[in-house]
């Protein structure tokens, strides 16, 4: 159970994410790709460039002065150790009456050089130690961080058991409206996007290999020699789920922590939980999510913990892609 109802934490946390979202697009106005994509640090396997350190002081006192009104652990790429900070200052992980995960910009890549939007990704879950997962998360949130080209940006979120909400802001009048994601109802894969992630030269042989082997037996051979299904890169874990959410994408699956050990390679740039936070999002609007198990998908909430996932649009595309795929990863396994 959390401390306080769910409306409680989602006005909360929208709060956050716009006070945020505002302050990385003006950063991405001022200045140039150049600067945006020095590197500042390497921490937890991952590369930190300069603008994932633009906002960090907004979080930290946003955090600080909610940790007054009640103690609660932060976690989150870039803190020290394990990545859980408890607030107020000085309060003991055992104290805190919730956990915050938090990404403040999934899609880092695309933003730092205004390609293409951003997220901030959130989840709150009850604290139950170190083995709460993100199967505990109760409410997420997840904004949209346009590029500096775009004057419209969606805010979706979710409280688990109640359903999603989406509203559409106009960046130029501050004006907002609801809005309404529909997933993909189509029956299948043929002629729609879909996607293994592959953004990195890393494992990319294999599991473009994968892929081609998985449409293979989906879809078969193409009649006339046109692709089947289509593919969209999108660097960023919020942003595929989103364009599963928004009936763009039909698939997608991010299966690249099982490629580095098959082919004995370090766990390095994989997704990781903070990247997964806001999926509550898109399992209350009906898009399906699991583990590369088949099983709904789990992790725990530890920054480090690579993630594989996978994601269909519906009931129709996972029992046509699912089977294939289930068969294909047990072959990688082996």
């Amino acid at each position: 159970m959390l401390p306080k109802p769910p409306v409680y934490f989602v006005e909360k946390l929208k709060s956050l994410h716009l006070a945020l979202r505002d302050e990385l697009r003006a950063e991405v106005e001022r200045s140039s790709p150049e600067r945006l994509s020095a590197v500042a640090d390497t921490r937890g396997g991952d590369t930190i460039f300069a603008i994932d350190e633009k906002g960090e002081s907004l979080i930290q006192e946003f955090c600080a002065d909610w940790g007054r009104e009640m103690p609660f652990a932060l976690i989150s790429e870039g803190i020290e150790g394990d990545g859980w900070r408890p607030f107020p200052e000085g309060a003991a992980r055992e104290e805190a009456a919730f956990l915050l995960i938090l990404d403040p910009i999934d899609g880092t890549r695309v933003l730092m050089y205004d390609k293409r939007s951003a997220w901030i990704l959130s989840g709150v879950a009850p604290n139950l130690g170190p083995q709460t997962s993100l199967g505990d998360i109760e409410v997420a949130v997840q904004t949209e961080v346009p590029t500096t080209r775009h004057y419209k940006g969606d805010c979706l979120w979710a409280v688990r058991g109640q359903g999603a909400a989406c509203e559409t802001h106009n960046l130029l009048t501050g004006e907002s409206q609801p809005a309404r994601l529909r997933p993909s109802r189509a029956t299948t894969v043929r002629n729609g996007f879909a996607s293994l992630a592959k953004f990195f030269p890393a494992a990319k042989g294999m599991l473009a290999s994968l892929e081609e082997d998985l449409w293979e037996r989906v879809l078969g051979d193409s009649p006339d020699g046109n692709p089947q299904a289509f593919d969209d890169q999108y660097v960023s874990s919020g942003g595929q789920l989103y364009e599963l959410m928004a009936g763009h994408d039909r698939f997608n699956a991010d299966l690249r922590p099982l490629a580095f050990v098959a082919l004995g390679m370090p766990d390095r740039l994989t997704a990781h939980p903070y990247d997964l936070c806001a999926e509550l999002i898109a399992r209350e609007l009906g898009i399906i999510v699991t583990g590369p198990d088949g099983l709904p998908l789990n992790a725990p909430l530890d920054i480090r913990a690579p993630v594989a996932w996978i994601g269909y649009a519906n009931e129709h595309i996972r029992r046509e892609v699912e089977p294939a795929l289930l068969a294909l990863l047990k072959k990688v396994g082996n």
